[in-house]
Formats: C-alpha cells, structure tokens, sequence
C-alpha cells in the first residue's frame, strides 16, 4: 500500500488561471472569480512592488485547491481560499491559509481581515482555529442571493493559535 501523496503548494501563476477558474465555478457557482479578475489579482503578485500572494495546490498535475491574499500597509486581505471538495477535511485548506499568514508576516501586516458568506460555518470553524474573531457583518455582501458575508480580523498574523509560529 502506498502513502497518500500531499498535495504540493506551489506561487500561481497565469498557466493555472483555468484550471482554477474551473474549481472556481464548481464551488462559487453564484459569485464565481472572472479571469480579468485573477489576471489583475496575479499582475500584483510578482517583483519588487508585489502587493499579492497567490498559491495553488497541486496533486498529481491537479489543481485541487487555491488561496490568495492582498496586503496594503499594515493590513491584509485574505481574498480567497478553495479546496476542492474531494480534499475537504484533509488540512488542505489549513495549510493554505498558513501560507497566506506566513506572506501577510513577510508584508509587515499587523492584521489579517477576510470575509466569509454567513452560511460557509466550515470555513469559520478554521479561521476561528487559526485566531480570527468575528467583528462584524457585511449585509447582502454576496451576489446573487443577497447573502451577508461575516467580517473577521485577526491580529498579529506572526502567531496563530495553531501554535506554530509563522516566519516570512
């Protein structure tokens, strides 16, 4: 019998535009990303000026999970995290968000904020693990449907709960 492999955790780059946009539209029918929107998000993510973090991970060529993060001075936004649906409950989606803590430390962030749909408690589960505390409501934030989105902030991304320090 051999060991399950761990999905690889890799920078997105323009070629997984696609494949994530396909994952995109499978778990976020309603409110799924645009291309243009990816595109924009990764024309920031390189260089000297990068202002962007975007990951991918991968499991044997597939793209079975995505995480992306904006920093702006002293504040982060986490603006994404997917995991397919057969990776749920594998720490995939734990591990990606370590990763965009770990960038938000090497951007100098001192809070993490994201918004989570109202109804998505699998997601608030894990960032409450990982110290993130509920600090508001955005009211029909989520098109169509009208669906309130649950503001989080976490402060100081350097530690999370998890017990393991970040470093950039």
């Amino acid at each position: 019998m051999t060991e399950p492999v761990t999905p690889r955790l890799r920078e997105m780059r323009w070629w997984d535009i696609d494949p994530v946009l396909e994952l995109e539209k499978d778990l976020f029918p309603e409110d799924a990303w645009s291309r243009g929107m990816f595109w924009s998000e990764l024309a920031h993510s390189r260089g000297t000026e990068a202002t962007r973090r975007y990951l991918v991970a991968e499991d044997g060529g597939q793209i079975v999970g995505y995480a992306g993060l904006a920093a702006s001075g002293d504040l982060a936004d986490i603006q994404t995290i997917a995991v397919a649906r057969d990776h749920w409950g594998t720490g995939l989606g734990g591990r990606l968000l370590t990763e965009l803590l770990r960038a938000a430390t090497a951007f100098d962030c001192a809070e993490v904020m994201l918004e989570c749909r109202i109804d998505n408690i699998r997601a608030q589960k894990l960032y409450e693990r990982f110290g993130f505390e509920a600090i508001g409501f955005r009211r029909g934030y989520y098109q169509p449907g009208n669906v309130d989105a649950l503001v989080m902030r976490l402060t100081d991304p350097s530690t999370s709960v998890q017990g393991t320090e970040i470093h950039g």
